[in-house]
């Protein structure tokens, strides 16, 4: 069984959960911060036609076509994306990552903005999916990737790239099932984007409004090049 595996059957074990979590909005580093934080950022660039990679039970989706956007999202697991569907519509389709680089797809259109929030949780799928995007987006179109900030992890080992433990301290509901993710550095994100043929046209750091600590991460990336595959 390969890490991507281990991470989607996690995922899928705690779907229920997770969408409870987000329906009654109880982390509170989304609340305060993150979430206004990656709505404010895609819409600061005014895209029209968004992807939204990895959706969950579809909030984003939801906040984005609120502002008149055209949003499609997937993600992998099957009752997250029935729950997106049944609160906003047939806008959203079951496809894991691999699938996607595979080809394996039918998106309806070209995408202006592809916006991947909180989703990029292995190495070489993730790796693989951000290669392959431009193949979906018009010619200039961006991605969107907001991530852990990177000094979250100092505070508590090593800065330097790899699996990471993963847990569900914090949460309200009662998760199982953790799994290893993994952690980049802020020179192996940038050696990822490059190494794929993207401009970093911006990178934001949202902080906690108390503790002035950086919560996450925002890279806002060009595509240097499109295949239009669909």
């Amino acid at each position: 069984m390969n890490d991507s595996t281990i991470i989607l059957d996690s995922w899928q074990a705690n779907a229920h959960n997770w969408i409870a979590t987000i329906d009654n909005n109880e982390l509170e580093s989304r609340r305060l911060v993150t979430n206004d934080a990656i709505i404010t950022k895609i819409l600061s660039y005014d895209p029209r036609k968004v992807l939204d990679l990895g959706c969950g039970e579809g909030w984003l989706s939801r906040a984005l076509r609120k502002h008149g956007i055209e949003v499609y999202g997937t993600d992998a697991i099957k009752e997250l994306v029935d729950a997106a569907i049944a609160k906003d519509g047939p806008f959203y389709s079951q496809y894991s990552y691999e699938e996607i680089t595979a080809g394996k797809h039918s998106f309806p259109f070209l995408f202006d903005a592809i916006v991947i929030n909180f989703a990029l949780l292995d190495k070489e799928t993730s790796a693989a999916l951000i290669h392959y995007l431009p193949r979906i987006l018009v010619g200039g179109g961006m991605v969107f990737i907001q991530t852990l900030h990177p000094l979250v992890i100092v505070s508590s080992e090593a800065y330097k790239s790899g699996w990471k433990d993963g847990n569900w301290a914090g949460m309200k509901r009662d998760f199982v099932q953790p799994y290893q993710w993994y952690f980049r550095t802020t020179e192996d994100w940038v050696k990822l984007f490059t190494e794929a043929r993207y401009n970093i046209k911006e990178i934001g750091e949202p902080v906690h409004p108390d503790t002035g600590k950086p919560l996450s991460i925002i890279f806002v990336l060009g595509a240097l090049t499109s295949t239009n595959k669909i």
